[in-house]
C-alpha cells in the first residue's frame, strides 16, 4: 500500500521525534523514505547549512533502518533527502502530489515546541489538504517509555458506524502486517453518547391495557434506549472484528459511554497504544475536518501518535 514516505523536518530536535516511527515502519513495510526540509525565502543564505543538515539526517535514518533490517532480513530501501524553498505546507503538499508519496509522517510540534500544531500551523494545513494518510507524532511521545518498545504491538481504531470512518481499515490491515512484528492487537473502539432524558412520553413507550393507558417513565425509557444502543454498537464492532480476523488480524472490541474524544483519550492514557488510527470524517461526512471535531480533539491531547486518513469526498 505504501511505497514512498515523506518526512518533513524543520531542523529542530522536536521534529526528529518521528525517527523511531520512520525506521520501524519503513523497514518493516518496505517503504522508501524522503526527508524534506523547506526553508523560507528569508533563509536563502542558510541553504547550504540546511542541505548539510538533511544529508546528516539521511545517514542517521539509514543506519537506524539498517539495524531493523538486520533483525528481520531483506534488502534496505533507499533513504534520500530533499531541500526546497517557499511556504512549508505548500511545498510539502506539492511534493506529495508530484512525487508519488503514499504517506506523510511528521511531528505535531516544530521549532518552538510551545505552540500546538492547530490554527494555521504547517501540520494542520498539511492534514486538511493532503491526499494521502498523515501520521502525526506529538513531541511528548519521546517522554513516554511505553512507546519506545518496538515492533508495534497495539493499534486503537475509533469508529462511529459510518463508511467514512471505516476508510481507515485497509490502512490498519497494512500496519498490522509489518514484517517481523509478530502479532499486532487491533482494538476497535466506539462510544455511545449519553442518552438525553426525555421530557415527554414517546409514542413507542406507550401501550394500552384493559385498565387504561400505562406509560413507561422517561428515565426508564432513556436507560433502555442507552442499553439498546450499546448492544447495537457492540454488534457492529463484532462484525468489523470478524472481517479483520478473516484477514489474519487479531482484534477485539471496546464500547464506552460518554463524549467520543474524551473517552478515546481516557482509554489511551490508561491503555498505551503505539498508534491511534482514525478517519478525519465521520457519520454524515458533510462537514469539513475542523478544530471542533473528534479527530482534532484527540490530536490535541493524545499521548500516542495519530494516523489520520482523509476519505475521498463526493462533493
Amino acid at each position: 500500500m505504501y511505497r514512498r514516505m515523506l518526512v518533513p523536518l524543520d531542523g529542530s530536535e522536536l521534529s526528529e521525534v518521528v525517527f523511531p516511527y520512520v525506521k520501524e515502519l519503513a523497514a518493516r513495510l518496505d517503504i522508501e523514505v524522503v526527508l524534506l526540509h523547506v526553508r523560507s525565502p528569508e533563509e536563502q543564505e542558510r541553504a547550504s547549512l540546511y542541505q548539510a543538515y538533511i544529508k546528516n539526517k539521511v545517514e542517521v535514518v539509514q543506519r537506524q533502518m539498517e539495524d531493523v533490517r538486520g533483525e528481520i532480513g531483506g534488502e534496505l530501501l533507499s533513504v534520500r533527502g530533499e531541500n526546497a524553498a517557499g511556504d512549508p505546507a505548500e511545498e510539502i503538499l506539492r511534493y506529495v502530489d508530484e512525487s508519488e508519496v503514499d504517506l506523510v509522517l511528521m511531528a505535531t510540534h516544530g521549532r518552538s515546541g510551545i505552540r500546538r500544531f492547530f490554527m494555521g500551523s504547517v501540520a494542520e494545513k498539511v492534514l486538511q489538504a493532503s491526499s494521502v494518510p498523515v501520521l502525526l507524532v506529538p513531541a511528548r511521545v519521546s517522554q513516554q517509555i511505553a512507546y519506545d518498545s518496538w515492533p508495534m504491538r497495539r493499534i486503537l481504531v475509533p469508529l462511529d458506524g459510518s463508511e467514512l470512518a471505516e476508510s481507515v481499515l485497509p490502512h490498519v490491515e497494512t500496519l498490522a502486517k509489518q514484517r517481523g512484528a509478530g502479532p499486532v492487537e487491533v482494538v476497535l473502539f466506539i462510544v455511545c453518547e449519553p442518552t438525553v432524558m426525555l421530557d415527554y412520553y414517546p409514542p413507542s413507550a406507550r401501550f394500552g391495557t384493559p385498565g387504561g393507558a400505562v406509560h413507561v417513565m422517561p428515565r426508564d425509557y432513556a436507560k433502555g434506549e442507552a442499553a439498546r444502543q450499546k448492544i447495537v454498537r457492540e454488534q457492529y464492532l463484532i462484525g468489523v472484528k470478524n472481517k479483520l480476523c478473516d484477514s489474519g488480524i487479531s482484534a477485539r472490541v471496546e464500547v464506552r459511554v460518554g463524549k467520543p474524544a474524551e473517552e478515546i483519550i481516557d482509554y489511551v492514557e490508561t491503555n498505551p497504544f503505539h498508534i491511534i488510527a482514525m478517519s478525519t470524517y465521520g457519520r454524515s461526512g458533510l462537514s469539513r475536518w475542523a478544530y471542533g471535531s473528534v479527530a482534532a480533539k484527540v490530536l490535541q491531547k493524545s499521548p500516542s501518535p495519530v494516523f489520520l486518513v482523509r476519505p475521498p469526498r463526493s462533493d
